[in-house]
């Protein structure tokens, strides 16, 4: 799959591994590294599905093409997904926030 990040603290978080903007524990950051390697390496959106830790699910309401991925129990890392086949199985994904999903 094709991986694009849109957002510029996500963008400065990935390549220095910080970020002043988006406060986040360091297990989250490193969840977020390894969420990115995996959509990175993942053939089609059945490698997603077989990981169960990542809930990767689409979001309800009028966001047509946006998706998240669990980081914690409290975080998720949300995208805009353009697909490339009738399928739905292959697909280009444009990182846009880390959403505090539960807000607390």
């Amino acid at each position: 799959m094709n991986v694009y990040i849109d957002d510029k603290e996500l963008e400065r978080l990935y390549t220095t591994g910080r970020s002043k903007k988006l406060k986040l524990p360091d297990h989250v950051v490193d969840k977020f590294f390894a969420t990115v390697q995996k959509i990175d390496a993942a053939i089609t959106i059945h490698d997603f599905w077989h990981d169960k830790g990542l809930k990767f699910e689409k979001l309800k309401g009028k966001h047509k093409n946006k998706y998240s991925m669990r980081l914690s129990g409290k975080y998720r890392l949300e995208m805009n997904v353009t697909w490339k086949n009738e399928e739905k199985t292959i697909g280009v994904f444009s990182l846009i926030t880390i959403s505090n999903h539960y807000e607390d």
